[in-house]
């Protein structure tokens, strides 16, 4: 039984997006390692991007400097 955990920032996507994103990860693993998609868990996390960081920075800090 295959587990995919996806995290993203909390900020702009869509629930149609997520549910693509949920059938083709879920197709891939059909394809490329066999596994039925009846068997096949994704789970989509979403981070505040306050909760996210990278660089010694947030990805709140981050986003505000690159919109200016």
């Amino acid at each position: 039984m295959p587990f995919v955990s996806i995290r993203i920032t909390r900020e702009g996507t869509t629930a149609a997006q997520k549910a693509q994103v949920i059938r083709e990860v879920t197709d891939t693993l059909e394809r490329v390692l066999h596994k039925p998609p009846e068997w096949t868990h994704i789970a989509i996390e979403e981070v505040d991007t306050d909760n996210w960081g990278f660089g010694g920075r947030t990805t709140t800090e981050l986003r505000k400097e690159a919109a200016q």
